[in-house]
């Protein structure tokens, strides 16, 4: 309970500090779209998606790791704000390859 709780302050907080403070060009439109946190909350998996190009999104917000954890210990209080770690999170395009196939096959069985 305590670690959704976490969780979701998490990823709220990285949104806007993404949204509002950083303004690197390079990370475009990105969404946080889930953060999960480790039980002993020591890591914090943050997954997002992108409409511009994922791996520079991926790699610019590696290199900001430092400020967006420093920008999280102003804004959330916790004993020990957990090491971030970013992934990219293809679900959306995933979700459109099943809406293809399914697609495929609606047609197939009308003809």
């Amino acid at each position: 309970m305590r670690k959704d709780r976490i969780a979701s302050v998490l990823s709220r907080e990285i949104s806007a500090i993404i949204e509002h403070e950083m303004k690197d060009p390079r990370l475009g439109m990105v969404t946080i779209t889930m953060v999960d946190v480790t039980a002993d909350l020591k890591t914090a998996t943050v997954h997002f998606s992108s409409l511009d190009d994922k791996q520079a999104g991926l790699e610019t917000l590696n290199r900001a790791k430092g400020y967006i954890k420093s920008m999280l210990a102003n804004r959330v209080s916790m004993r020990s704000i957990p090491d971030l770690e970013f992934k990219i999170d293809n679900s959306y395009e995933y979700g459109k390859k099943i809406d293809a196939f399914l697609d495929e096959i609606s047609k197939g069985d009308k003809e």
